[in-house]
């Protein structure tokens, strides 16, 4: 664990607010303007100079970054690096302090800088649109996504330098993957990764981890308690386990529990279950710290890396701290692609907090556990009087948190498949062996009519191998959970 993470974890928070203000005002001010075409842009459009961005409050003083910004700059080829950071010597001569200038004289500085900026890997969005957007690291990029990972794992509670980690995410240019295994290269951990459930398949991955006895499985929540089920059933013992981390999705109690209990019966009876929360816009994810399953400690941020913002989401106003909103995020030590209060889409329930985390003590600030996609919440004509707001991401906590449930999906269709009709909700679920359908299905509309005030228009009872067909559990980079078959 690096020194700087070790004092900046527990620094006093009006340290920490200073260094993250002097930090975003260089940033913007001989990184951002000077070598982004965009925010050059953008910055002559608001009638601002760099030197006006001076700390965290003045970034209200500029326009939003969304993703169709960069779905545009991307389809462009005059404008498909617009968002990369590229230092050329007009650029260097206009904007950088003459001492920074004279740096650059000898060859060896030269070729520093270009190696600094120069992209050298890439990742890509994914799940939330037909044309995902390419994200550029450079070595510098790099090195923070290795800083980045041994935080994670000191976050998560990993001190033992032997423990075996198997990482369970997709093989793909995606963050969760790179993020997870470039942790175990910085810390020189034991790390496995095994390409989940499309490249080994339920049995292989299971018999990598009984043969490995790892101490941390990480995945999705999905592929994960797959995976345990499946264990348990099948009787593979996994006795060194420990810690399970979860990302990509959100995660509920219910659903911590059920994986607890698989684990028990496999023979791992202290297991801590936590998750992260990343986006590919950030390049980089972030930790929640050992806690009681029951309540999350929320997300810890590296404010010397990255600045949250919370807005109301309909009129994009900055709220105060603790305050339910949109996360807005701007990165303020990046090369390569680098994006300025870029609009998650993703709902903080409860906000940031700069009060120190109750479960370990860190002072930096951390975002609330309970997060919620903004573009969950559907609209929906489920009857003829009015149309319904659905929001998808609680209708499926809501489900996935009870006990008898196996494995679930959520399909919007039109009644009769007929356009004119009005919409449908269909609840498709595999429950465990034993459960009485005519008073499970009864819970489930109790249930999801007191978290979402909605009642599925039907409910298909499917067995659990049909429902992992369904999900594309091993054949789908991410299980489909929300099904929206009605005409665009």
């Amino acid at each position: 664990m690096s020194s700087r993470w070790t004092g900046l974890c527990r620094a006093d928070t009006a340290e920490l607010r200073r260094l993250q203000d002097a930090r975003l005002a260089l940033h913007v001010r001989e990184r951002l303007v000077p070598f982004s075409a965009h925010y050059r842009r953008v910055f002559d459009a608001a009638g601002l100079k760099p030197r006006d961005v001076r700390s965290v409050a003045d970034l209200a003083r500029l326009p939003f970054t969304t993703k169709a910004d960069l779905l545009a700059a991307q389809s462009d080829p005059a404008r498909k690096r617009d968002f990369v950071l590229v230092p050329t010597p007009e650029l260097i001569r206009a904007h950088w302090p003459l001492a920074k200038k004279l740096k650059l004289l000898s060859e060896e500085a030269k070729e520093t800088l270009r190696r600094e900026y120069t992209p050298n890997f890439v990742t890509f969005t994914t799940g939330r649109s037909a044309d995902p957007v390419v994200f550029a690291y450079t070595p510098h990029d790099m090195r923070i996504l290795s800083e980045v990972g041994a935080r994670m794992l000191d976050v998560h509670g990993i001190q033992d330098p032997l423990a075996r980690i198997v990482n369970m995410f997709p093989f793909a240019p995606h963050l969760a993957f790179w993020q997870t295994a470039m942790a175990g290269l910085e810390t020189g951990r034991m790390m496995l990764s095994t390409g989940g459930g499309k490249v080994m398949g339920t049995a292989g991955n299971l018999r990598l981890a009984e043969r490995l006895q790892p101490h941390v499985l990480i995945g999705t929540p999905g592929f994960v308690y797959h995976l345990l089920r499946e264990g348990a059933e099948r009787g593979t013992r996994l006795d060194a386990v420990n810690l399970v981390i979860l990302g990509a999705e959100k995660v509920t109690p219910g659903m911590k529990h059920k994986m607890a209990e698989a684990l028990a019966r496999m023979g791992s009876k202290q297991v801590v279950i936590s998750g992260t929360y990343g986006f590919t816009e950030a390049r980089m994810a972030f930790s929640e710290c050992p806690a009681d399953p029951a309540v999350s400690p929320g997300y810890h941020i590296y404010p010397d890396l990255g600045v949250f913002e919370v807005v109301e989401p309909e009129t994009g106003r900055v709220l105060g701290e603790g305050q339910t909103g949109e996360l807005v995020y701007t990165p303020i030590d990046g090369r390569g692609t680098i994006v300025c209060r870029y609009r998650t889409g993703d709902l903080a329930v409860g906000g940031v907090t700069w009060e120190p985390c109750p479960a370990c003590g860190r002072t930096v600030p951390r975002i609330a556990g309970e997060l919620r996609r903004v573009s969950d919440q559907r609209a929906m004509n489920l009857t003829k009087i009015k149309g319904t707001l659905v929001d998808l991401s609680s209708l499926g906590s809501v489900i996935s948190n009870l006990p008898e449930v196996e494995e679930w999906q959520v399909v919007l269709q039109k009644k009769d498949d007929d356009p004119h009709e009005l919409d449908e909700l269909v609840v498709r679920v595999s429950t465990r062996p034993g459960t009485d359908r005519a008073p499970f299905e009864k819970k489930l509309r109790e249930e999801l009519m007191v978290g979402v005030e909605v009642a599925p228009n039907g409910v298909e009872f499917k067995t659990t191998p049909e429902m992992l067909e369904v999900l594309g559990m091993e054949t789908e980079m991410k299980e489909k959970r929300f099904l929206d078959r009605r005409p665009k």
